[in-house]
């Protein structure tokens, strides 16, 4: 008897385990520990999320794949700080839109990349972004050479080693000012230009933004970039200024500022204008940019449907997730944003048709059971 009522419990565990975790998800690590495996993660039980960055998060979610989150099924959302580009969404609507409905890219919170460093003698580090060039490109291999010094220790440059949203923020800002050093790239070895150029021997790749600030750590004289979560962002001993601007929510504030949500129907249709590229703002911080949510519009099971569209309304209401959004030092979505997510993708207030499961779009297709 023991032994059939221990089936039965471990049967019925079973069945609840699968039922927790009936949202499958993952990508980004930059805000990993916002979504899922801290006291104040924001996603549900049901929702699992598998921190495996923004390359990968894409590729499972764009191809229905779940094997880079270590699982199987339908991958109904994924998390990237990478935002799509007009070609992985014009692939999306040919291979999948008929079945499967549109995809929607949403800007859930802001976030900087901080640049963080160890070297003896210097606790007030403030680069412009002309010497973060130098320092990532390899131009200046040493400290001195960097900072106009005799100091010859080598610069131990930490870098995201997979495709990365935050190596694609960090090149996009190089980009802007350094052209000829960097492209816009989602992997930093790739943005490195010329093309092909090697990496020092001294310089260690990562797979997590969460290995970055330990590696630092190690060695005397390292640097590299992450997110702001798990980084003293207002300590200058530890982060660097980049033009004199440490990475702190009112700088990252000031440097997204200057973007609107869509205003009309037609701008709303098309997810690249949910998450806008702020390369080099006027004001604020300089390395700024959206973490976005990527999902479905339609889903074949209304369990699903029905579980993201109340994991949005919360995080698009007000409070709603804000305290936790600001303990992991990233941005709150300014209230026009949320407005504007809510009615358009939640609510269909803008009678725009963009909805989760809108039956008028929805019939009948659907991200697979």
């Amino acid at each position: 008897m023991y032994k059939h009522i221990a089936k039965v419990a471990l049967l019925s565990a079973a069945l609840m385990s699968g039922h927790a975790l009936a949202v499958t998800g993952g990508g980004a690590t930059l805000p990993a520990a916002l979504y899922k495996g801290s006291a104040n993660s924001i996603l549900p039980a049901s929702f699992s999320y598998a921190g495996v960055g923004s390359g990968a998060g894409k590729v499972a979610f764009l191809s229905n794949n779940a094997a880079p989150f270590g699982t199987t099924g339908t991958v109904h959302f994924t998390g990237s700080d990478s935002i799509l580009t007009a070609s992985e969404i014009s692939q999306y609507q040919s291979a999948f839109n008929a079945s499967y409905g549109p995809l929607i890219q949403l800007p859930s919170v802001g976030t900087a990349i901080a640049v963080s460093y160890k070297k003896s003698g210097i606790s007030n580090l403030n680069l412009t972004s002309s010497q973060l060039c130098r320092a990532l490109s390899g131009e200046a291999p040493t400290w001195g050479l960097l900072l106009g010094t005799a100091d010859t220790t080598p610069i131990r440059v930490i870098y995201r080693n997979n495709a990365s949203g935050t190596s694609e923020i960090l090149t996009r800002h190089l980009n802007s000012v350094c052209p000829v050093k960097f492209s816009t790239n989602s992997l930093f070895t790739a943005a490195r230009q010329p093309s092909g150029s090697t990496v020092p021997s001294n310089w260690v790749g990562v797979s997590s933004d969460r290995d970055v600030l330990p590696t630092i750590n190690q060695v005397d004289g390292s640097i590299g970039y992450s997110g702001p979560d798990g980084v003293l962002v207002s300590d200058n001993t530890v982060v660097a200024r980049l033009n004199g601007v440490l990475p702190t929510l009112i700088n990252v504030a000031l440097g997204l500022s200057s973007v609107a949500p869509p205003a009309s129907a037609s701008q709303a249709a098309n997810p690249a204008n949910w998450s806008p590229v702020v390369a080099n703002p006027v004001n604020g911080y300089k390395m700024v940019a959206y973490s976005n949510l990527i999902i479905g519009q339609c889903y074949r099971d209304a369990n699903v449907a029905n579980e993201i569209r109340a994991f949005l309304t919360t995080h698009y209401s007000n409070p709603g997730n804000n305290a936790a959004v600001v303990a992991h030092k990233l941005l709150v979505m300014p209230l026009s944003w949320k407005n504007a997510v809510t009615a358009n993708f939640i609510t269909n207030t803008t009678g725009n048709n963009l909805d989760i499961n809108n039956p008028a779009v929805c019939n009948g297709i659907g991200r697979p059971l």
